[in-house]
């Protein structure tokens, strides 16, 4: 399994993540003291490092992205998309990916204009020709608009995202009013979205956000399915079943390339109930197909972590925890095989088993910490809703856009995400090692 790296967690990455992919956090840096809600579900907050003014900064939002005030709030910054447009939209951005605080040169001017066009930087600010706190600031709030990390620096991803025609972001803004608009009926008083563009989970309740978790979703490949079912039950410590399409594809080539794999990973080879060794396996052969494989239960190693969400539909998909928690530290989380990978998963299932008697947080922690099998139907099945909505609108008039990364918006909205971070570019040179995931059975 890839090693992870303890100072992660508290980077400008993950701030993106959980605090301001929906416009949902402060833009600094420094990891703070997690505050507890109303409803007592933690949430972090960062504090701010940039001199800016209050008014740019992105403040945390508790308007549901499926909801009335988002489809208001979108068709109204399509109208405003239009006179951008009409106006000839924006100059492209051309050899910025580099600025930085200090930094002078036409490129930061065209960065300037830029962040003006939008908004993300007031015209009235400070003109110096020098890459400033000011638009520092700007530059990051684009940043959170777009997804990325929070830096403040300029990177290849934010310059490419800045460079997206104004007339493909109005698209994308038209075709996503549709998306929401299919989604205007009842939902429930409490239910779950997951919005797949973004790769976030979005609790909410009495038309409020609850809580918000970064996700893993679907590889390009294997892409995880918009669709509409329920959370009904909690498996705690769940064994995993490698499925046959995984089996094939990664792990057999996994064991051709390191025999210790399965044993390294946990993994059982069995045969009409039977335990087989590795060893006697011809991996170069088509003999591993014919066997069923079991990961253990272990938070530290078991591809579902801690917990299995099962949604029952019929992809063969669900949600769960990971024993690879640093992925929710990346700007690209599209890294699964269809299932959805959830953090803060604690915070999580305490919510859905809200309304089941007998399963409050200290139950959810106890059933955990026992390392044994426990399931946890839910006395009222929650509405879970898998979207793919890559631009939409808060009713603050902050305008948010992701990348079509399942290409369906139908635009052809150039790729952001997959160019290099000065955080992620950092850890590039990790070891990468094969991460069984999803559709398998507990």
């Amino acid at each position: 399994m890839r090693k992870q790296a303890t100072p992660r967690y508290a980077t400008p990455r993950l701030t993106a993540l959980l605090g301001l992919a929906l416009g949902a956090a402060s833009a600094g840096t420094a990891l703070a003291a997690p505050a507890r809600d109303q409803a007592g579900y933690a949430q972090a907050e960062w504090a701010q490092d940039y001199a800016a003014p209050a008014a740019m900064q992105v403040q945390r939002e508790t308007v549901p992205i499926l909801s009335p005030q988002t489809i208001t709030a979108t068709e109204q910054m399509a109208e405003k998309y239009k006179e951008i447009v009409a106006r000839g939209g924006w100059r492209q951005v051309s050899g910025a990916e580099r600025l930085r605080i200090g930094s002078k040169g036409s490129a930061v001017a065209a960065v300037r204009q830029r962040l003006i066009v939008t908004g993300d930087l007031d015209s009235a600010a400070s003109n110096t020709g020098v890459y400033d706190s000011y638009v520092a600031a700007g530059v990051k709030r684009f940043q959170a608009r777009h997804g990325l990390s929070q830096t403040g620096t300029m990177s290849p991803a934010t310059e490419q995202a800045m460079n997206v025609p104004a007339d493909i972001r109005l698209r994308q803004l038209e075709t996503n009013v549709l998306r929401l608009r299919s989604y205007s009926g009842d939902l429930g008083r409490r239910f779950v979205i997951t919005n797949i563009p973004a790769a976030l989970v979005e609790t909410v309740e009495d038309g409020r956000i609850v809580t918000l978790h970064a996700a893993g979703v679907g590889k390009i490949d294997r892409q995880s399915p918009i669709m509409n079912t329920k959370a009904t039950q909690i498996n705690f410590n769940p064994t995993w079943t490698v499925p046959a399409s995984i089996v094939k594809k990664d792990l057999i080539p996994k064991m051709q390339k390191d025999p210790n794999y399965l044993t390294d990973n946990r993994i059982r080879i069995l045969a009409n109930g039977q335990e087989v060794s590795p060893k006697s396996v011809n991996w170069n052969s088509d003999e591993g197909t014919r066997y069923t494989y079991r990961q253990d239960s272990g938070a530290d190693f078991n591809s579902m972590g801690i917990v299995r969400i099962n949604i029952p539909n019929p992809y063969g998909v669900f949600m769960h925890d990971t024993n690879t928690k640093g992925v929710f530290g990346d700007d690209f989380r599209f890294i699964s095989s269809g299932c959805v990978r959830v953090q803060n998963v604690r915070e999580y299932i305490t919510w859905l088993l809200k309304d089941t008697p007998g399963w409050g947080r200290e139950q959810v922690e106890q059933a955990i910490e026992s390392g044994k099998r426990v399931d946890a139907t839910l006395a009222q099945p929650v509405p879970v809703y898998w979207t793919y909505i890559t631009a939409w609108a808060t009713p603050d008039g902050l305008v948010q856009f992701r990348d079509d990364i399942y290409k369906r918006d139908g635009v052809n909205v150039p790729s952001t995400i997959s160019a290099p971070t000065p955080v992620a570019s950092a850890e590039s040179t990790m070891p990468q090692s094969f991460e069984p995931d999803d559709e398998g059975n507990n």
